[in-house]
């Protein structure tokens, strides 16, 4: 149905049809149409909202404007086609306005353009034919400016559509085949295939190709018809405007197509220098500064910057540019060309001269061949610059960000190019309110790292200030942190990085006012706040979003103040219980805040970085990396605090996954740890290692923190070093020796003044880094021998001052350039080969020294240990030797176990066993406990039996009267604990020779005894009793069938329930002997030792009921609580007492 404006429109066409009568509008003379087109022009204005009374916005005047000329000009292709109406109906969107239309020619088509001024969208419809086309419809453009009348007008018509064409066609926001463009090319094939008898089906299927469009041809030279038009044109040409538009068109279209052959890409500063002289010029012009005449300008400067579509296939440069030059001295010879003032230079004039400059600074760029002819046009040119001296258009910052802050609030072309040039531009933040307003409604156009970064040193300068503005600031920097947060992760951790290089402390690396550090501080506070209350305390599993969430808070407060965000995430992963997990995942999710990592990303920065980052340097702080920044942060806490054991604990922890390698960002192949292990040895490990601290806290967190960095594993096998070079290895194996050289010594007073209490865990800690680190430098040595032969050499020297044994932990670093060197006692009592061996005269180790040695020798490691124990010297055919040897073990065993570690002990208990097994060792078996020889097969248990009497021999000696002064209350303390560690691999031997069902080797029921099963064997009895019936024992000896092996085997497949018992009970009765004994007679371990014992008695009475009968349980209960009763400390005597009223035979209940 057809509308209003329609209707008005056709009404208008059909009366201006009418007074051509008896002409008709199809045959319309150009002089005609002030005599018929006034109905037209009223209802066009009336409909594109160009009267008084009208109501239409802009677009829909735009898109009336477009309607007309595509359906009038239709209308004229329908009539040239002969088109049928019946096809037309079915296949043209515009029939029912257009059908209404009387039959029109060129002329009516090209009035309404001219008189609508829509010279840029009747271009737009022209470059949507083929070029031939563009090329005809010049042609008739043409006709028809220089038919009667030629009027100056209708030359501006011609230079508009020429320069519509050179600046190409619009782009359409909704694009694609509903534009008014796309149905009018259509339209056009479809006619143009009808025309050419092909069918209709065919040309809708025809879709436009733009190389098949502008490929040249030498009819089709769309420069040369123009400059041949403009040629024959000058004559009415009388203004000088249009005089000064001609010339500055016809040298920009040679200049795009003769002598660029890609676009001229210029700087943002020049482009708007460039758009502010022309605003400047036009606004003298009574235009006023608005979005559209900043676009209009920018697409003339793409235009004229930019090589043009229309490729030439007959005009030359010389042959232009003569006819250019010809043209510039006709209209000069006429006056038209004239001397300019500031008062009235036009956008033409300014235009004009940027043409010829351009013409003359390519042509010499160029590098053409010189013409006489060409460089006489030249000179020519070069001639009316000087003649008609244009003024130099002078602009204002004013000016510069007004054009910058419409090009963004806009988003025309480039800006976010020019986003980057505002935020650099400090002078205009300092001037005008609309600066910070125009960067808080446009914040998506600063979304860019350079950007940021601009807008965050003018926020620094602004701080920094003396008459800065508070208010004003804090708006600033909470606009800056609201585009900080709405970058990409990636974005985000570059700006991080960038804002450590500019200030450790961000926009507070000097004095800021008190109102925005508060402001920031509140900020800071509420982000941890909702990160610990949302989930960063015990709980360990934290979800991504939440994660993500927690990242995007730390790191907008980091941008804000890297320092602080790194302290409150410090304070958080220590003294929050369990946060330490989430701060170590959100900075790693922020690499950012590592900080430069080398000369590579100090390249990456440039020099005004570098400058703003001198000027920002924090008063009497060099500038830091984040990594050593976090590091600063955690120390001054460990300093201004003592910490407990818990956040100690954190911080290890903390640290540990910080030096841990991640993927940080995602798509990133290659793994980094946030703090990397040298920098936490360097600021935690070596100055509190190299003063050995104040603190015993601070070494042992030192010793902790250094184990724990050789632990990650960041090393690439292919590199080398390895990053431990960089942390002074020589002198921290030195150090580190030296500490363990103390702690050999663990018991003994130290020496006034000393404030170290070393825990055993921190000697074996001290040992195992040692070991790890003596490894790593060890392989360093051996790939490079000839770089580290002094070091190495001062290293073993150093050793001289320390015990003997410390210099065996640094085996790895020795390698084959020294000899072990032992006490020459050692010697005496183990064959060590003299090449790899050699002896040291020791004054603590005199004569019968040897065995103490080589005890310690084989707690020091297992290698070593392997060694003492194949090369030790006895004569076992000799018992004098076996004996002496004994002896002395038991006094060197003696003087060891306390200074023991636990790996240390169980290394020796493991020589023990050895000894003993071999025969080597001679420890007789004494029943102390009993009054009669029970009946059983104790040879399974001989070696955990005798070893017991060895240790209760060991303590017995310790505990007497000459040795007791030894040892502090720490010290016993000690010595229970290794003796508790000897009993409980004592219980475990015995354990694994009488597993109990719930191992699931034995299947017992409450009625039936177990049996013990065997693939090839008979069941025989579970359970031996105490006494053998002479009777049996006569058969079993008669028996043919069986052989003493035999015997022997059923002996040993028997289930030995009462020997176990047996055992277990001389056990109980040892460590209740050492328990009374030890000063103090309080030692927990020795407790819960005998508690256990017990444990495991009952289990086996409750599993092997005839292991114990009624009788014997009885004597078993009152015999353990008459050993009970010598304890001291009633609470224990107490609970042990219950514990054995509990040992009661099955059989008793």
């Amino acid at each position: 149905m057809m509308d209003k404006d329609s209707a008005v429109l056709q009404g208008a066409f059909l009366l201006a049809n009418k007074l051509c009568l008896p002409s008709s509008l199809s045959s319309l003379q150009k002089a005609d149409w002030s005599r018929v087109g006034h109905p037209v022009v009223e209802a066009v204005r009336e409909i594109c909202g160009e009267g008084e009374l009208s109501h239409h916005p802009d677009t829909v005047a735009v898109c009336w404007k477009q309607k007309i000329v595509c359906v009038v000009w239709l209308k004229l292709l329908c009539r040239q086609a002969g088109e049928d109406v019946e096809a037309s109906w079915r296949e043209n969107p515009f029939f029912p306005l257009q059908n209404g239309l009387p039959e029109v020619n060129h002329v009516v088509l090209l009035e309404l353009v001219k008189s609508m001024a829509a010279a840029d969208i009747f271009a737009n419809f022209l470059l949507c034919l083929p070029q031939s086309q563009i090329c005809i419809e010049l042609e008739t453009l043409i006709q028809y400016v220089k038919s009667s009348p030629t009027r100056e007008e209708d030359v501006r018509l011609f230079l508009e559509v020429w320069w519509e064409l050179w600046k190409g066609r619009i782009e359409q926001k909704a694009g694609g085949e509903e534009s008014m463009e796309a149905m009018f090319a259509n339209q056009f094939a479809r006619l143009s295939s009808k025309s050419s008898s092909v069918s209709p089906q065919a040309a809708k299927r025809l879709k436009l190709d733009t190389s098949d469009q502008l490929a040249p041809s030498p009819a089709s030279d769309v420069l040369h018809i123009l400059l041949h038009a403009l040629k024959d044109m000058k004559d009415h040409v009388t203004s000088t405007d249009v005089c000064l538009q001609a010339l500055s068109i016809s040298l920009d279209s040679l200049y795009t197509t003769l002598l660029i052959d890609q676009e001229v890409t210029l700087p943002v500063k020049e482009k708007l220098q460039t758009l502010s002289k022309v605003v400047s010029t036009r606004e003298k012009n009574d235009e006023k500064l608005s979005p559209e005449l900043i676009q209009e300008t920018q697409r003339d400067l793409r235009a004229s910057h930019t090589p043009s579509q229309f490729q030439p296939s007959r005009v030359k440069l010389g042959e232009a540019l003569k006819m250019i030059t010809d043209l510039t001295q006709f209209w000069l010879s006429s006056g038209l060309l004239k001397v300019y003032d500031d008062a009235d230079l036009s956008y033409s004039a300014f235009k004009l001269e940027q043409s010829v400059q351009r013409v003359l600074t390519a042509h010499k760029e160029a590098d053409l061949p010189e013409i006489d002819a060409e460089e006489t046009e030249k000179n020519i040119l070069r001639d009316v610059l000087k003649s008609l001296a244009f003024p130099d258009v002078h602009t204002t910052p004013e000016v510069d960000a007004k054009v910058t802050m419409i090009i963004i609030s806009h988003r025309l072309e480039d800006y976010q190019d020019f986003a980057v040039l505002f935020a650099n531009e400090k002078s205009w933040a300092s001037c005008d309110e609309r600066w910070l307003e125009c960067l808080e409604k446009n914040q998506a156009a600063f979304q860019q790292h350079d950007t940021l970064l601009s807008l965050a040193s003018t926020l620094m300068t602004k701080l920094h200030s003396r008459s800065s503005n508070v208010s004003q600031c804090r708006k600033l920097m909470k606009v800056i942190a609201d585009i900080f947060s709405a970058l990409s992760l990636e974005d985000k951790n570059k700006s991080l990085a960038a804002m450590l290089r500019l200030s450790p402390r961000g926009f507070f690396g000097h004095s800021v006012p008190s109102a925005v550090t508060d402001g920031f501080e509140q900020e800071l506070n509420m982000a941890f706040n909702c990160i610990i209350q949302g989930g960063g305390g015990a709980s360990a599993a934290v979800s991504q979003g939440n994660l993500n969430t927690a990242a995007s808070l730390v790191a907008r407060v980091a941008f804000q103040n890297p320092e602080a965000a790194l302290r409150s995430c410090s304070h958080s992963a220590i003294f929050n219980k369990g946060a330490f997990s989430l701060m170590a995942k959100i900075l790693q999710q922020l690499p950012g805040l590592r900080g430069p990592k080398g000369r590579t990303d100090e390249a990456e920065c440039n020099g005004e970085e570098r400058k703003e980052a001198k000027e920002n340097t924090n008063e009497g702080r060099d500038a830091l990396s984040g990594s050593s920044l976090l590091c600063t942060c955690l120390q001054e806490m460990i300093k201004n605090k003592s910490l407990l054991a818990g956040e100690k604990e954190q911080l290890l922890k903390f640290l540990g996954l910080l030096m841990m390698p991640v993927i940080a960002v995602e798509g990133e192949e290659r793994r980094q740890c946030f703090l990397p292990p040298q920098d936490v040895v360097n600021i935690f490990v070596l100055p509190n290692l190299s003063t050995m601290g104040h603190s015993s806290c601070d070494i042992e967190l030192s010793v902790q923190l250094l184990h724990a960095a050789l632990c990650v594993d960041v090393q690439d096998p292919a590199s080398s070093p390895h990053w431990v070079l960089d942390c002074s290895p020589f002198p921290l194996l030195y150090v580190l020796a030296q500490l363990h050289n103390q702690a050999l010594r663990f018991w003994e007073q130290p020496p006034e003044g000393a404030v170290h209490h070393w825990s055993m865990d921190t000697k074996e800690l001290l040992v195992m880094v040692l070991a790890t680190l003596g490894q790593v430098v060890g392989a360093e040595v051996a790939a490079a021998p000839s770089s580290w032969s002094r070091a190495l050499f001062w290293l073993y020297n150093k050793m001289e001052e320390l015990d003997w044994t410390v210099r065996f932990h640094l085996k790895p670093v020795w390698g084959e350039h020294f000899k072990n060197e032992v006490p020459s006692s050692l010697l005496t009592v183990c064959d060590l080969p003299e090449q790899e061996w050699s002896g040291l005269d020791l004054p603590q180790y005199g004569q019968g020294s040897g065995l103490l040695a080589w005890m310690e020798c084989c707690s020091i490691s297992d290698s070593l240990q392997s060694t003492m124990l194949s090369c030790l010297s006895l004569d076992q055919r000799r018992p004098d030797h076996v004996s002496m040897f004994s002896k002395g073990l038991l006094v060197a065993l003696t003087q060891t176990l306390p200074w023991c570690s636990v790996s240390q002990w169980s290394r020796l208990l493991g020589v023990l066993r050895e000894l003993i097994s071999s025969g080597r060792l001679h420890v007789p078996f004494s029943l102390e406990y009993v009054d009669f020889l029970p009946l059983l097969d104790l040879r399974r248990f001989s070696c955990e039996l005798r070893l017991s009497v060895l240790l209760l021999r060991v303590l017995q000696l310790l505990c007497g009267s000459s040795c007791s002064h030894w040892l502090s209350a720490d010290g016993w303390a000690h010595v229970g604990r290794l003796y508790a560690h000897a009993v409980r691999e004592v219980m475990n031997s015995v354990r694994a020779k009488l597993p109990l069902p719930s191992s699931g080797t034995w299947t017992v029921s409450a009625s039936t005894p177990p049996k013990a099963f065997r693939d090839s064997n008979p069941p025989c009895s579970s359970v031996r009793a105490s006494k053998m019936s002479r009777d049996s024992l006569t058969e079993a000896e008669t028996s043919a069938l069986k052989s003493e092996e035999s015997l022997m085997e059923e002996e040993v497949e028997a289930v030995p329930s009462q020997e176990v018992l047996f055992v277990l009970s001389q056990l109980f009765c040892h460590v209740q002997h050492i328990q009374v004994m030890m000063p103090g007679g309080q030692c927990e371990p020795l407790f819960l030792s005998s508690l256990e014992i017990l444990s495991h008695y009952e289990a086996i009475m409750a599993t092997f009921p005839e292991s114990s009968s009624p009788l014997e349980s009885d004597n078993t209960r009152h015999f353990f609580t008459t050993i009970t009763d010598n304890l001291e400390n009633q609470e224990m005597k107490a609970v042990l007492q219950q514990k054995i009223a509990q040992l009661v035979s099955a059989d008793a209940h």
